[in-house]
């Protein structure tokens, strides 16, 4: 193919997870099981969070946009990819893919945050308890949760936007099964070394950023938990910690390992994989790990069970 050979380019073929044909069927069944997994889940902990009022705090508070984001960034990969399994259909439509590349920028990005915004509200939670209705208070976690979005879509929009405007050289294979942004600039022609800039300034500041409020809320916090001369003081403060650091532990680690790894250990299937494990799997454990690890969460659980079975019960006996 002739790139120098500028097109407008309608649509791209995405390579998808595998090209072995009798892993098609298994692995259709596997990702809808762990996407749907994922919804139940992530919707659970968003809708249980609203309607229980002993959830309303602002460590809830954040929970639901960790949840919101989770829901946000599987949906905009998981049912297409699983369209693209099942229906043997690799087509894309480039508005389709711009779309899906911004909805799952916007979640990711704003993830991203959010855990920074949990890491900081435990370390107020522990280390200043007096101050912490005053400092966590609603409207400046309504505040802080508004300009996490607004700055994810502000990046989303600013790299879509710099691509769309670019040409591409009329090859249109995605080597991936979801428009994610490194393989589709590979197709590009013009403004490469401009969108590559901005898009290595933007995940710098987001990665290093972010990693080092939570890096520096949790030595503070563990700075505190050392002071305290109550053991029973210390389960507690780590209890209120333990689910978070799991969360932050998986999805950080994923991180480096997709993308601080040397290029002569990178391989397109192992990349693949992790993407997968990126996109719907931690979406699928973190519900998971709050609700088997959160006794507030296992708690509301049991009590909207209990409530729903009164229910049934109510319209067993009426019918």
């Amino acid at each position: 193919m002739d790139k120098t050979n500028l097109t407008v380019l309608n649509e791209f073929i995405l390579v998808g997870i595998t090209d072995r044909p009798e892993l098609q069927t298994p692995l259709f069944g596997l990702l809808l099981m762990v996407y749907m997994v994922s919804v139940v889940g992530n919707l659970g902990l968003v809708i249980l969070t609203m309607i229980d009022s002993r959830l309303h705090t602002p460590m809830y508070f954040f929970l639901r946009h960790l949840a919101s984001a989770d829901l946000g960034y599987s949906t905009a990969v998981g049912p297409k990819m699983l369209f693209n399994i099942i229906a043997d259909q690799h087509m894309i439509s480039f508005n389709l893919c711009a779309t899906q590349f911004t909805f799952f920028s916007v979640f990711i990005t704003s993830e991203i945050f959010v855990l920074s915004a949990m890491a900081y509200d435990r370390y107020v939670a522990i280390c200043n308890p007096l101050l912490y209705a005053v400092i966590m208070s609603q409207r400046a976690c309504h505040l802080l949760v508004v300009i996490i979005y607004l700055y994810s879509v502000f990046v989303s929009l600013l790299i879509i936007i710099k691509i769309l405007l670019s040409s591409f050289c009329g090859y249109n294979v995605i080597k991936h099964f979801y428009c994610d942004i490194l393989p589709l600039i590979s197709l590009l022609c013009s403004n490469i070394n401009e969108v590559k800039l901005i898009i290595l300034i933007f995940a710098a500041f987001n990665l290093v950023s972010s990693l080092l409020i939570v890096l520096m809320s949790y030595m503070l916090i563990l700075m505190a938990i050392l002071r305290m001369r109550s053991a029973e003081g210390r389960h507690k403060a780590f209890s209120t910690c333990g689910s978070h650091l799991t969360v932050v532990a998986v999805y950080y680690g994923t991180l480096f390992f997709m993308y601080v790894q040397p290029k002569s250990s990178h391989s397109f299937n192992t990349d693949k994989m992790s993407s997968v494990f990126y996109t719907l799997v931690i979406p699928m454990l973190n519900p998971m790990v709050y609700s088997l690890r959160n006794k507030d969460v296992k708690k509301s659980l049991k009590r909207m069970w209990t409530m729903c079975e009164k229910v049934l019960f109510k319209i067993h006996c009426k019918i």
